[in-house]
């Protein structure tokens, strides 16, 4: 039987009491720091990382770029708008003052959270299972490292963040990384297995990094999402990123 989405939220009440930036944070902490050190094939530190070590001051170079900055006032303000309608979040992280991405992650969760529980809600204009859904996903997760909001980033790829990776090793890995911008191919329908969907998502991705240099990657992320299967929780029902294969590029000089 499908709950309504008052008692859903009713439900939900201890995990919407904290932001979803507050979640990413949290998880980044308490789950990053025991992660193994080595990452396995299919889920590379993806890309973008400069081939020089780190050095120097990282956070003065992490400053969170808003959504204000990002999309000029108006627009963040109807994101905002939309984020507030939708979430059944006791403080959700619907501010401008925050990284667009964020706020598109809290629409989408919210958006997915009442999924099938009588019409669409408002602003919810993408199928939560749909192709376009697990594409947002990848788009999410380059506009967050875009804007310097790796903790949601970070949770692309899952409460637990990129397999095989410290979140810390994680933030460094773009320390000198200035900007991105991620375009999607064609979608095709994913495969699914072990009660799980996988939904390919083609990319090229270009970067600046701080030096002045650019960097351009082909490829794909692989996305996926438990198949309703009974027990499965609203995280696990979400799209993230499971892995990705992506190639360097090179970039004629003129």
């Amino acid at each position: 039987m499908l709950l309504s989405r008052v008692a859903i939220a009713a439900s939900l009440v201890s995990l919407a009491a904290c932001s979803a930036a507050e979640r990413s944070t949290e998880n980044a902490s308490a789950n990053g720091a025991d992660r193994q050190s080595s990452a396995p094939a299919s889920s590379p530190q993806l890309p973008l990382a400069s081939p020089t070590p780190v050095t120097g001051n990282i956070a003065a170079k992490s400053t969170l770029r808003s959504c204000a900055a990002e999309l000029g006032a108006a627009a963040a303000a109807r994101r905002v708008e939309v984020c507030r309608n939708v979430s059944p979040a006791t403080h959700p992280p619907c501010n401008a003052a925050n990284s667009c991405a964020l706020i598109e992650d809290e629409i989408a969760r919210s958006c997915a959270l009442f999924d099938g529980d009588g019409p669409p809600m408002k602003g919810c204009r993408t199928d939560p299972k749909g192709m376009e859904a697990a594409a947002d996903v990848v788009r999410r997760y380059y506009s967050a490292l875009d804007a310097r909001d790796y903790s949601t980033a970070w949770t692309q790829w899952g409460d637990d963040g990129q397999p095989g990776q410290t979140f810390k090793a994680f933030e460094n890995g773009y320390a000198h990384t200035r900007s991105t911008r991620v375009t999607i191919g064609a979608l095709t329908p994913g495969d699914g297995g072990a009660g799980s969907i996988y939904q390919p998502v083609p990319v090229t991705v270009d970067a600046t990094l701080d030096d002045g240099r650019h960097q351009r990657f082909v490829g794909s992320y692989v996305v996926r999402r438990v198949n309703d299967v009974d027990g499965a929780s609203p995280s696990q029902l979400r799209w993230h990123i499971d892995s990705a294969r992506l190639t360097p590029v090179r970039l004629s000089a003129g």
